[in-house]
Parts: C-alpha cells; sequence; structure tokens
C-alpha cells in the first residue's frame, strides 16, 4: 500500500515538473505533418493525413474548431454541390446525421424548417446531406471528426511570427508558437485565412486587388459602377455632415480619398463582418444591449438611407435550423465594416484584436442603433426588437460568433495562380486537385464620393460561373525555389476576383483534404511536394472520393 502511495505521489510530482518545464522552457513536439489552423481545412488536411497513416498534430490559434464554417456561416454558400466530394461531403453526412435525431429540434418541429438553401435542397436525403445548420452542429461534426480519427489537436496556440520560422535549405525544419512550444515536422500545411505561415516562410503573396493586365483579366481591381448584387447606392444621398456642405465635413465610415481608375489594382481587401445567428424564439433569445463605447453618430448615414428606402437592409436573414438566422451583409448600409479592415492581412496581432474589436462594436452598435433610434421607422425597430442573440451559440463568448468574416487576407503566389480565366473556364487547368463552381463573389472594399458630390459604395462584384471549374495543383503549392515542404490550401494562390469564388468553405475542405494527401504521398515516396506525378496524386484524390472532373 505505501509503495503504490509512494508511486503515485512520484508520479503526480513527476507531471507537476514536466509541465513547469513546459511553460519555462516550452516543449517539442513532432510529427510527420504538422497542420497550423483551426480551420475547417485544417481539420480535412489532418483526417486524410491520419488515413493515409501519417501522424499529425494541428497547432490552432483558436479554441473553437471550424473556422467560419463554425462561426455563423450556417447558410452555406455551396455553389454546385455534386462537385462537392470526399470529406467535405463526409462533413455534410454528419449534420445530416444529427438532424435526423428528433431531439436535435430544439426550437421548431423538423416539418415546420422546410428545406430552403443556396439554389438547391438544404437537405438531400437521397444523398443523406444536409448544407445548413447551426454553428455548434458545425462544430460538434469536426469534433466527431478529430475524435474518430485520433488526432491531436493543440489549442491556443498562435505562431510566433515575430521570430519567424526555423528554414533550412528552403525547407521549413520547425515552427514555434508564442506559448514557447516548438513544432516539427517534415511537411508543414498553413490551413489559416491570415497565411501566416506561409509568410514567416518567406513564400511570395499579394494582399489586394492586382491590376486587371497583370493576369489578363476584366473584373479585378477598382470596378466603379459594376453594381452586381444591389450593395450600392441607388438614390442620390449627401454624404457631408451638413447636406451640401463640403466643408463640414464628411459622415463617419466614407473615405475622402480617390477610388481610382477601374481596373487598377490597389491593397485593399473586401469588407469583413460577423455572420451573427440571430433568433426571435422568446426562450432562446437574448437581449440586444447597448455596447461599451456606443456611438450613434457612426450610422448617420444610415439615417439618410432610411428616408430613401429601407426593404434590401431585411432582405437577408437566412433561415437556419431551431428558428435562428445566419445574418449577412445586405444593401449599401449594413453589417459590413467597409474600408477598415485595409491592414489587417499583414498586421500584427495586437493591431488585428483592435480591429476586431472595432468591427465588433460597429455591428454590436448597428444593431443597437437600429433597435432604439427614433430617427428610424418604428417598423425597423420593432423588427429589430424582436431578435436577439441565440443563446445556446457561442455561450462562452458572450453569444458573439468566435471568428470573424476573414473573406480575404493574403494570397500565395505559387506555382500556378488561379485566375478569372481558369473560373469561368477560359483555359484549361492542367493539373486538378478539386472543383469550385460559387460565383466570383467580391464584397464592397470602399465608400467614396462620387464626382457629382454623392455618397457610392465600390467593390461588390458577382460573376457567375458558367459550370463546375478545376483548381489546379500549383494553387496550393508555394515555387520550388521558395518553399519545398509547405503546402497553402486557404490562402491559396488566386488572383483577388477569382479567389471571390475559391473562398467558399466547402472548397477549404477540399483543397485541405488534397493537401493532406501530397503532402502524406510525399512522405510516403520520399519525395518532395514538387517531385510527385500529377497521374499518382490524382489516382489517390479520386479512391478517397474527390470530384476532380463535371
Amino acid at each position: 500500500m505505501k509503495t503504490t502511495t509512494y508511486l503515485i505521489v512520484l508520479l503526480a510530482l513527476s507531471l507537476s515538473l514536466t509541465q513547469c518545464g513546459d511553460k519555462s522552457s516550452g516543449k517539442t513536439y513532432k510529427a510527420d505533418v504538422i497542420v497550423y489552423g483551426g480551420t475547417s481545412a485544417a481539420v480535412t488536411t489532418a483526417v486524410q493525413v491520419t488515413r493515409m497513416g501519417r501522424s499529425v498534430i494541428i497547432v490552432s490559434p483558436d479554441i473553437h474548431l471550424g473556422g467560419m464554417t463554425s462561426s455563423g456561416l450556417g447558410f452555406t454558400d455551396t455553389g454546385n454541390k455534386e462537385v462537392i466530394g470526399g470529406l467535405a461531403r463526409e462533413f455534410y453526412q454528419l449534420v445530416y446525421d444529427h438532424y435526423q435525431k428528433p431531439e436535435s429540434w430544439t426550437w421548431q418541429k423538423r416539418s415546420e424548417y422546410g428545406n430552403r438553401g443556396q439554389g438547391n435542397p438544404a437537405i438531400d436525403g437521397e444523398k443523406r446531406t444536409q448544407w445548413i445548420f447551426e454553428p455548434h452542429v458545425a462544430e460538434e461534426a469536426f469534433e466527431t471528426m478529430i475524435r474518430q480519427n485520433n488526432i491531436t489537436v493543440l489549442r491556443d496556440e498562435w505562431l510566433d511570427r515575430e521570430n519567424r520560422v526555423v528554414m533550412k535549405k528552403g525547407k521549413i525544419v520547425s515552427m514555434r508558437t508564442l506559448s514557447g512550444k516548438l513544432f516539427r515536422g517534415k511537411i508543414f500545411i498553413d490551413a489559416t485565412y491570415e497565411g501566416d505561415l506561409m509568410s514567416s516562410a518567406g513564400v511570395t503573396y499579394h494582399v489586394g486587388r492586382e491590376a486587371n493586365s497583370v493576369y489578363n483579366e476584366t473584373w479585378n481591381g477598382v470596378q466603379k459602377g459594376a453594381y452586381h448584387h444591389g450593395h450600392w447606392f441607388k438614390d442620390n444621398i449627401d454624404p457631408y455632415r451638413v447636406p451640401g456642405d463640403p466643408s463640414s465635413g464628411l459622415l463617419p465610415r466614407i473615405s475622402s480619398e480617390d477610388p481610382g481608375e477601374n481596373g487598377t489594382g490597389d491593397k485593399k481587401v473586401q469588407a469583413y463582418c460577423y455572420r451573427l445567428c440571430l433568433t426571435q424564439h422568446p426562450e432562446n433569445r437574448v437581449p440586444i444591449t447597448k455596447p461599451v463605447g456606443y456611438d450613434s453618430t457612426q450610422y448617420e448615414l444610415l439615417v439618410r438611407v432610411a428616408d430613401t428606402r429601407w426593404d434590401e437592409f431585411f432582405g437577408k436573414y437566412d433561415p437556419i435550423p431551431n428558428l435562428k438566422t445566419d445574418v449577412n451583409n445586405h444593401g449599401p448600409f449594413s453589417y459590413d465594416n467597409i474600408g477598415m479592415n485595409y491592414d489587417y492581412p499583414e498586421a500584427s496581432y495586437e493591431r488585428r484584436k483592435e480591429i476586431i474589436a472595432e468591427h465588433q462594436l460597429y455591428q454590436k452598435g448597428l444593431l443597437y442603433f437600429m433597435a432604439t433610434d427614433l430617427r428610424l421607422p418604428e417598423w425597423v425597430r420593432e423588427t429589430m426588437n424582436s431578435w436577439g442573440y441565440s443563446r445556446d451559440e457561442f455561450a462562452d463568448n458572450g453569444y458573439w460568433p468566435y471568428n470573424i468574416y476573414v473573406r480575404e487576407a493574403r494570397r500565395m503566389v505559387g506555382e500556378y495562380v488561379m485566375t478569372e480565366n481558369d473560373v469561368l473556364v477560359k483555359r484549361p487547368v492542367p493539373h486538378p486537385v478539386g472543383m469550385g463552381s460559387y460565383t466570383m463573389d467580391s464584397h464592397n472594399v470602399q465608400r467614396y464620393v462620387t464626382p457629382e458630390g454623392y455618397v457610392q459604395n465600390e467593390g461588390d462584384i458577382g460573376v457567375r460561373a458558367p459550370k463546375p471549374y478545376q483548381i489546379d495543383l500549383g494553387s496550393i503549392i508555394p515555387k520550388r525555389d521558395e518553399c519545398s515542404n509547405l503546402l497553402v490550401p486557404v490562402a491559396v494562390s488566386s488572383s483577388h476576383i477569382a479567389f471571390g469564388s475559391i473562398r467558399m468553405e466547402p472548397v477549404f475542405m477540399i483543397l485541405g483534404q488534397s493537401a493532406g494527401t501530397v503532402a502524406s504521398m510525399a512522405l510516403g515516396k520520399r519525395k518532395n511536394i514538387h517531385d510527385l506525378t500529377y497521374e499518382e496524386i490524382r489516382e489517390r484524390l479520386l479512391t478517397d472520393g474527390q470530384i476532380l472532373d463535371y
């Protein structure tokens, strides 16, 4: 008995000392593949690596896995669902399985929900997939994939960007996180929206919009007058604090800069927002309250919009199960915080926190403004007051989504650059590793004053792909002479406008699986990722359910 007690105490002391050592000097973790990121692509990459018999560790700056898929983007932008296969389809099948359980319908009956999706049914009983879902259901599905494949995940671990990563002969040897942990791997995957690991490894990337002349495109660069989605000012609205008096200064959130000539490039990125999960169910509704730092003057432009039209603002409350909604931007002045994110892609963590906080205040303040400001129509205030945060979503984060919608940040310049010519099927893609189909979609980039003296938005583009298109292997691989053991399935090599279609969450899952496949095959054959033949990659992708032709 004494011996047993002694051993237990000794073991506890040993563990304590080990933990203390981890905190003071850091600990080294090793795996065949190190995946950095907490996105949906990070999960599918790791699952594929595991299924191909290789060790993998996910190093996630996020505590909650899934990126935007589990952070409010429940009304999925899928495009043509027939080209979504492999692990991506497995995810949507897990969602389907969840909603087949009667106990999953907490706040409404299954029969009451209907079957509305993005141009297709939300629920496909024949193929056992469901494309529309609640945020916590998506997170549970990702955690199921992690658990079933016994994948190691270290959460709240942030890449040490100041000290970069250790490189040797064009390969990443190791990366360190801010907590002091060191990660060594044979192949690394950057599965972040921002492309932080890619950047720290010295890989070439681009931020902003290229000029049309760079890749022989039509819809890149500045696009004044390209009103594709309706998120523009359809009435002549005065931009000045005192109407008609430029000397009084511009209203908040209107730029005084010249927007540039059509087709020219810039360093600006499309607007971000949070995809809120609101509800009207009284038992699940958390009231909208006044946020700390609220400033009603930030929404003066909205009052002027209200004097002309209001119907379109409430047109984007898309229904998800259990009487909730996935809230997105809609109209000329809405949830998109236009022009306030330009420095986010390359900003420090501290600066990103400031940008995120400003976006939260803007969006929370906008909700409160619509619910309370007497200058808005009464029906607008009544409608807004009928909504509230969902009590059973993001409960550990004040009912607020975990991730801001980083629609675009850095984009790698890799072995192959996807452009609108690929999305519009104007040229053949030599080595497809996945497919996309969604419209080339860019949200507004800037809000400016026209030569006539009125406020206007610019950058909102929506150009439909004529049919599903192929995505090239080279778009997830850096140039050979820059890094030979890194794959990038999210911040892919693409022009701004092509990324507007590629950037959909199902596509990120698809490309994550393909990245995991390439990494595992390279390890198995003891080759660099650039030296694999496309034929052998293609064969394995098809075996594992990826769809490469349509």
